[in-house]
Order: structure tokens, then sequence, then C-alpha cells
């Protein structure tokens, strides 16, 4: 059971990384605006990497191989994004100020979930 659990798991967590970073690159112009309106410097760059660290770390997860590397990736990712995009404590529109907040704290979680993973 264990097993089948375990692949379960691997295939939702990894997956969902996999898909958002195909998202940043079938969708780079929406995210690059995005990127802009946050002030990030460079903003396709930075998108063109955080996709990239992002399928880094999703295919690692969902195929069970370089799992630090995949970790690694997704903590480099998950950390600068959260508190740059999502910088909720910045925000005076209250929508805005809790869309911020929801993703800020769902990256916290998916950081607890991937921090978990690191195999030393």
């Amino acid at each position: 059971m264990y097993d089948i659990l375990y692949l379960v798991g691997r295939v939702i967590f990894g997956g969902y990384f996999v898909m958002m970073g195909v998202n940043h690159f079938a969708k780079k112009e929406i995210l690059v605006g995005y990127a802009k309106s946050k002030n990030i410097p460079s903003p396709g760059t930075a998108v063109a990497v955080s996709g990239i660290l992002l399928l880094i770390g999703g295919l690692g997860i969902f195929f069970d191989v370089y799992a630090n590397v995949a970790a690694l990736s997704l903590v480099l990712f998950l950390i600068p994004v959260s508190f740059k995009m999502h910088a909720f404590w910045t925000e005076t529109d209250p929508v805005v100020k809790m869309g911020d907040m929801t993703h800020f704290l769902k990256n916290l979680a998916l950081l607890g979930a991937v921090l978990t993973m690191f195999n030393f």
C-alpha cells in the first residue's frame, strides 16, 4: 500500500510543478506582464529561469530521480517567488492582498513539503 500511495503522491506533487513549468512557457507573455507589474528585473529571463526550475523539480519528483536536485530547484523557485511576487504585506487593495496572502501561504506549504524530500 505504501508503494502505491508514494507513487500517487509523487505523480500529483511532481505533476503540479511540471504543469506550472509548462505554463511558464505556454503563457510566457502573460507571466512576463505579471512579473513586470511586480517590478521584477528582466521579467522575461525571470519567467524562463523559473519555468526551468519548476520543470527540473517537477520531473525529478514525478520520476523519482535526483531527489536533492529536484528539491533544491524547487526551493530556489519557491523562496524568491513567495517573497517577491506574493508580498501581501505591501498591498493596499484588500482583494489583491487576500489573493497574494493565499498564494504566499500555499507556497510556504509547498516549500515545507519540498524540504521533507531532501535525502542527506
